[in-house]
């Protein structure tokens, strides 16, 4: 028996319409159009693909957008100048700044400098603050979407116990933040392994949820998963393949193939939560806009 594919990309089409329909409203009632600044340093080709993409679906929603470059070898001085240039520019209710950023930058320095309330990406102290204090401003874009696939394709986390397998600052922590909550589309048993987890399967076959966010592929195997299971694959890792064109293929941190045949239901790579996080994406930077106002 074959699991059920939940299709992000699909959940992801039906966000971003509802998305459209806030902007449209926003314009038409307020004169105000929501803008995104997406700030891009280096020439990384996933980081690049990534931007155009995102710019590409804040033009189907009708919100502005504008990309800045700075040069790979930037000091870190350039950037932040720049940062704070878009916190003042009231085009933007929403920053962006992809990451990695360079060797020679502060990750977390850079991210101190962005304004909390144009911080779309939820990656400020004050909005992980926030989140954990169960108030959430901006929920960071890809636990955002991994909550959004299961609560719009059935699976409420509610009452189950979840298996987070990975701790990252941008996917693991705040994910078990998100779903611990007792709020709408949360309240679940949540709990979070990581490489220093002696045997992460004891815990994986005991999941009701089990989201897989550890960066290597097919890491999660037939054997670490119980049959009623739902699974959400966060992973996007790049393997040799000699079969296709380019030589290479994505696979996701599960073994879509022997998992897929065993669990309930399970997420693909691609089309899974990848587009889900440009969604949610969009939907902070609306919400940032709402915030805005409100002020």
């Amino acid at each position: 028996m074959s699991a059920k594919i939940i299709d992000g990309n699909e959940i992801a089409l039906s966000v971003r319409a509802d998305v459209a329909k806030k902007v449209e409203a926003l314009r038409t009632h307020k004169n105000i159009n929501p803008g995104l600044a997406a700030v891009l340093v280096g020439d990384d080709p996933a980081s690049q693909i990534y931007v155009r993409n995102k710019g590409r679906a804040c033009d189907e929603v009708g919100i502005f957008n504008e990309t800045f470059r700075l040069e790979k070898n930037a000091a870190q001085s350039e950037l932040t100048a720049l940062i704070q240039e878009l916190n003042n520019d009231e085009r933007f209710s929403g920053i962006l700044v992809q990451l990695p950023l360079p060797s020679q930058m502060n990750e977390k320095e850079v991210i101190m400098a962005l304004d909390p309330m144009k911080d779309v990406d939820g990656l400020h102290p004050y909005n992980a603050g926030k989140l954990l204090e169960g108030t959430p401003l901006f929920v960071p874009a890809t636990p955002f979407g991994v909550q959004t696939m299961l609560v719009r394709s059935g699976y409420d986390p509610s009452g189950k116990h979840v298996v987070i397998v990975g701790r990252s600052q941008i996917v693991g922590k705040p994910l078990a933040a998100l779903l611990m909550q007792k709020a709408s589309g949360a309240n679940a048993t949540v709990t979070l392994c990581h490489t220093g987890t002696p045997d992460i399967g004891e815990f994986t076959r005991t999941a009701d949820i089990l989201v897989a966010a550890i960066g290597r592929p097919k890491a999660i195997t037939e054997d670490m998963v119980n049959p009623s299971a739902i699974v959400i694959d966060v992973g996007i890792n790049r393997i040799p393949d000699s079969s296709t064109k380019s030589g290479t293929r994505l696979v996701g941190d599960v073994d879509f193939e022997t998992v897929s045949r065993k669990v309930k239901a399970i997420s693909p790579v691609p089309r899974g939560v990848g587009p889900m996080t440009i969604a949610m994406l969009l939907a902070n930077t609306v919400k940032a806009t709402e915030i805005n106002i409100s002020i």
